[in-house]
């Protein structure tokens, strides 16, 4: 396929998304890769979101890390909590 073809079927695109994250992160095998990197090559939308999200991982790289103030770390843990034991559906945060 040629990197300007359009006409293939872009179910194969969810399949690649689901799995991009991991190949920039080089944790998937070379077969896996060598799929991935021939299907990025033909298909332009996946290459414009393969740069994006190489994009924003390298830029999350280069953050310095900070820590969480306490109270804000209570409050995720609170929230999260009160998620974890409401039924389904109802897990709205306020």
């Amino acid at each position: 396929m040629e990197p300007t073809d359009t006409s293939h079927a872009h179910e194969n695109c969810l399949a690649l998304f689901e799995k991009l994250s991991e190949y920039i992160d080089r944790e998937l095998d070379a077969p896996t890769c060598r799929d991935i990197e021939a299907h990025i090559r033909a298909c332009k939308p996946c290459q414009v979101c393969f740069g994006t999200l190489k994009q924003t991982v390298d830029l999350c790289k280069g953050l310095e890390n900070r820590k969480v103030p306490e109270t804000f770390q209570l409050k995720l843990k609170n929230a999260i909590s009160d998620l974890m034991q409401k039924p389904p559906g109802q897990t709205a945060l306020k």
